[in-house]
Parts: C-alpha cells; structure tokens; sequence
C-alpha cells in the first residue's frame, strides 16, 4: 500500500478536491442524490464538520474541520467515493492495473489536499470552493450555483447573497 505524505493534525481544517476519472464528465451532476446519500452516510460514520463543498460535474471541492483526534480524512473519501461507486452500480473503462485491484474506474485514485493554516487561508478556500462555478464557466454568480454549500451560508449571514464569486487561489485543486 502507498504510504503518501500528508499532514495530519488532529481536529484540522482541510480543502479538498477529489476528481472523477476521466475529466468532462458530468457523473456526479446526475448522480448528485447517491453522492450526497454517501456523503451523508459516511458523515454519520465518521463525523466530521463540512465548513463548504461544491459539486460540480467531474470533480468536488471541500473544506472539512475533523473533530478534535482525528486526522483520518483520507477513510472518510475512501467511504464516499466506494459507496457512491457502489450505489451507482457502473464501471467505466480501466486501465490494468484498475482491473486487478477490482476499481470500478469512476474516480482518480488519489485526492488534492491542503492543509487550512490560518483565517485567512480558511476564508479564501470558502470562496474558492463556493466561486468555482464561475470559474468553471457554469454560471454567472457564484449564487446561481444549486449544488454548493454557499447558500446554506448566506442562510445564515455568513455570505453576502451578491457575492459574485469571482476568486483566485493560484492552482490550488485543480
């Protein structure tokens, strides 16, 4: 097994970006309910706090706070990518080395992963996550975006609900 280098603090803050295989796809749009049914079942296995996430249609972008001891973020995608790999019940082409250890295909093996550092660093990863839409050219604003996080926040006045979501991090994920 792969022993990848990766920070681990207990009870940190983390951005994620976890990819589809094969890039254009838009599995995860049309299959957004199984994802969040494995989201939430993984969530209720290994508790974690969702600061932000965005679903786009080949890749996810999140910020998770692990609860305090815990450091094992890398179980709790493994648990979401299987079961919504499962509950869809597809294969996609594989290479031979994804044959052999039974993949299905659906994901890139690995995932992105940055450790949050300060409050500042936290809020520009919100943003990036809740402005990749834009970015991606999906939408106008950040807003008109249904599959993210940003309006649970501007629910509860956290977001300015004109916020344009126009951000840039540099390569950060993708």
């Amino acid at each position: 097994m792969s022993n990848y280098r990766r920070i681990r603090q207990r009870a940190g803050t983390y951005f994620f970006t976890v990819k589809i295989a094969a890039p254009g796809s838009r599995l995860l749009t049309e299959h957004v309910d199984i994802l969040r049914r494995a989201y939430a079942a993984t969530h209720a296995d290994a508790p974690f706090r969702s600061d932000a996430i965005v679903i786009l249609p080949d890749h996810i972008h999140a910020v998770w706070t692990l609860p305090e001891g815990d450091s094992d973020y890398s179980e709790r995608w493994r648990r979401i990518k299987g079961r919504f790999t499962h509950w869809i019940g597809q294969k996609r082409a594989r290479s031979l080395s994804k044959e052999i250890k039974r993949e299905a295909g659906i994901w890139q093996r690995r995932f992105w992963e940055h450790t949050i550092r300060n409050e500042e660093d936290y809020s520009r990863h919100l943003a990036y996550c809740w402005g990749n839409p834009v970015k991606h050219g999906l939408v106008e604003r950040a807003t008109d975006w249904k599959l993210s996080s940003i309006h649970r926040d501007i629910r509860l006045g956290r977001v300015d609900p004109e916020w344009s979501g126009r951000v840039e991090l540099g390569d950060y994920g993708e």
